[in-house]
C-alpha cells in the first residue's frame, strides 16, 4: 500500500470514529398558542439550529411529564405558579443573564417578579389575564361579571376552561374570595359553586373555546386572553373583558432545565426572542403581549392599543396574580375531583 492510499485509510477510520456531523438541537416544551412557527422558523433560518417545539394545555400536564424524569427539553414555558413549583422540585436551573444578550430589553417592570425576584430562575416572555369571553349576538346587555357564568338564562351555551385553578378562579371571585385564597373553607365553598354550576354548562374546554363562542355554539366562555383575540380579530360579535370582580393577570416565561441537553442553544433562543423586532412579532402573530417594552412601537397601532392584549394599569389594578398555593393545593386537588365527577 503506497504512503497517499495509507494516509486515505487513516483519514476514513478517523471520520468513522469521530461520528457524522450532528447539526445543533434545541428542544423546547412550551404552550400551545404562544410561539409563532415563523418565529421559530426565524431562527432556525438565522442560528442553523434546529427546533422541536412540543406543546401543553396546562401547567399541571407540563409539572407531570418533568416530573417523571429523562425529558430531554432544553427549555419549558411555565407560568408564574409553575416556576415556583419547578425551583422547589429543582426541575430548572439558575440562569446566567450574562448569557442572554438581550436581557436588558426586558420592561422594567417584568425584571424583579415577585415568584422569582431577580429572575433567577425564569425569563419572563408574554403575559395576558384570565376573563370573559362573549358573542353579542346571543346576550341581552354587555358581560361584566362572572356571575354570567352561573346565569340559567345561558344553560347549555356556557364553556369553563379545562383547568383546575382557572375554573376555581371564578368560583371564588364570585364568592368575593381572592383567587389565591388558601383557606379550607373559601375553597370549599367555590368547589359547591362550581358544582352547582355544572349542570348549565355546554362543558369544560381549554382548546376550541374561542372558536365556539366566535360560531355563536356558545354564548359565554372563561378565557385567556391570548386564546381568543384572534376570534375577536375576526368577527367583531366577540367581546373580551376582565370581569368587574377581578379576573387574573399571568406571565408565561422560558426556563432552562437543569438536565437540559443544550444549554447553550437554550440561552441563544433567549437572546433571539428578546430582541424588539422578534417580540414585536410574536405579537403580532399570537395577538399575545410580550414583556419586551420597545416592541410595542413596532407593531400596527390598532394592535398597539388595543386593550384586550394591552389592559391599563386601571383595568389589572384589581386582578389577582396566581402564585403556588403550597399545601393548600390538596384542598383545590380534592374538590377539583369533585367537580369534575359530578353530574
Amino acid at each position: 500500500m503506497t504512503k497517499s492510499n495509507l494516509f486515505l485509510a487513516a483519514s476514513a477510520i478517523a471520520l468513522l470514529a469521530a461520528g457524522p456531523a450532528l447539526a445543533e438541537d434545541l428542544r423546547i416544551y412550551g404552550w400551545s398558542g404562544e410561539m409563532p412557527d415563523e418565529v421559530l422558523a426565524d431562527f432556525e433560518g438565522e442560528t442553523g439550529i434546529t427546533v422541536t417545539f412540543d406543546t401543553f394545555d396546562s401547567n399541571e400536564s407540563m409539572i407531570a411529564k418533568l416530573d417523571a424524569g429523562g425529558s430531554g427539553y432544553d427549555l419549558v414555558n411555565p407560568s408564574q405558579y409553575a416556576v415556583q413549583i419547578l425551583i422547589n422540585r429543582g426541575r430548572i436551573a439558575e440562569l446566567d443573564h450574562s448569557k442572554i444578550e438581550t436581557y436588558d430589553n426586558i420592561g422594567p417592570s417584568f425584571r424583579n417578579v415577585s415568584y422569582d425576584p431577580g429572575n433567577r430562575y425564569s425569563i419572563p416572555y408574554v403575559w395576558g389575564t384570565t376573563g370573559l369571553a362573549y358573542n353579542k349576538t346571543c346576550v341581552d346587555a354587555p358581560i361584566t361579571s362572572w356571575k354570567s357564568l352561573f346565569d340559567e338564562k345561558y344553560k347549555g351555551r356556557i364553556y369553563m376552561l379545562d383547568n383546575m385553578l382557572a375554573a376555581y378562579i371564578a368560583g371564588l371571585q364570585v364568592n368575593g374570595f381572592s383567587a389565591n385564597t388558601s383557606d379550607p373553607a373559601e375553597i370549599e365553598k367555590a368547589t359547591e359553586t362550581l358544582i352547582a354550576q355544572k349542570p348549565l354548562l355546554a362543558g369544560y374546554n381549554s382548546t376550541n373555546f374561542a372558536d365556539l363562542v366566535s360560531s355563536g355554539e356558545a354564548c359565554i366562555v372563561e378565557s385567556w386572553s391570548s386564546s381568543v383575540l384572534q376570534a375577536i380579530k375576526d368577527n367583531p360579535d366577540v367581546v373580551y373583558v376582565l370581569p368587574e370582580e377581578g379576573g387574573t393577570m399571568w406571565i408565561d416565561g422560558y426556563s432552562v432545565l437543569t438536565d437540559a441537553p443544550n444549554p447553550d442553544a437554550a440561552y441563544k433562543f433567549l437572546s433571539y426572542i428578546l430582541r424588539p423586532e422578534v417580540a414585536a412579532k410574536t405579537t403580532e402573530l399570537s395577538q399575545t403581549a410580550t414583556v419586551v417594552t420597545a416592541s410595542r412601537a413596532l407593531l400596527p397601532a390598532d394592535l398597539a392599543n388595543n386593550s384586550a392584549v394591552f389592559p391599563d394599569e386601571k383595568t389589572i389594578a384589581n386582578a389577582d396574580f396566581i402564585l403556588d398555593l403550597g399545601d393548600a393545593m390538596k384542598f383545590y386537588q380534592d374538590g377539583w375531583t369533585r367537580v369534575k365527577a359530578a353530574q
